[in-house]
């Protein structure tokens, strides 16, 4: 059956959002006593969730008020940094023009979200945008993949996740949909074909190219 719902994840698949998360855990870390992380050490965390991000770098009593002030100062710089891949407005505007039903479906805080998207001008091409806080789960709860599934009326069988990470396949393989992957974030191929992506992809351009093949058969 051809895709006619298509998730995407926003850090490290359709933005590119790595400076401000850097800047805020640059900002944050110090104030706790701990170093401040490379670009390396942060790309690393990012997928699961702020609250696991956060307990890679301090300990578990600590991650509370250390999110507290990170949220604060990533709101400060939000849009300061923030851009698409290479790609993904293309992307989006073909789908769209085909008539599929798009969504963001992320582990990204959901308000901030709704912030970035429009400030990038792709919030019209998304029918809903899903994130951290909207519900009591993040990815790769089942619970999420069902509810934003729920939400937009759509089925597993005719859903696919666009992603960058694990935590991507795993959520979509939770939710009985396919996960396509692009190594333009966290994790690389090799990663991301161990962890049973469905597709792995360099770029959005070989992504495409695969979609569009797809989508016409």
């Amino acid at each position: 059956m051809a895709y006619r719902t298509i998730l995407f994840d926003l850090d490290g698949t359709l933005l590119d959002a790595f400076t401000t998360i850097l800047r805020a855990y640059q900002y944050t870390l110090p104030k706790f006593g701990y170093p401040a992380p490379t670009m390396e050490q942060v790309r690393s965390v990012v997928g699961g969730g702020a609250s696991n991000a956060m307990a890679r770098f301090l300990p578990a009593d600590l991650v509370e008020a250390a999110l507290e002030i990170h949220v604060a100062y990533t709101r400060i710089i939000l849009l300061e940094d923030v851009k698409l891949m290479p790609g993904a407005h293309d992307l989006l505007h073909n789908l769209h023009q085909r008539g599929l039903t798009l969504a963001a479906f992320t582990n990204k805080d959901g308000d901030v979200s709704r912030i970035i998207c429009p400030h990038l001008g792709i919030a019209d091409y998304l029918t809903g945008i899903y994130g951290a806080g909207d519900t009591p789960w993040v990815k790769p709860r089942a619970e999420f993949s069902a509810h934003v599934l729920g939400e937009l009326k759509a089925e597993p069988a005719t859903t696919l996740l666009i992603g960058d990470s694990t935590f991507d396949i795993e959520s979509a393989h939770n939710g009985g949909f396919a996960c396509w992957c692009v190594t333009t974030g966290t994790h690389d191929a090799e990663q991301l074909n161990d962890a049973k992506a469905d597709r792995v992809f360099p770029d959005f351009d070989a992504l495409w190219h695969a979609l569009e093949q797809e989508l016409s058969d």
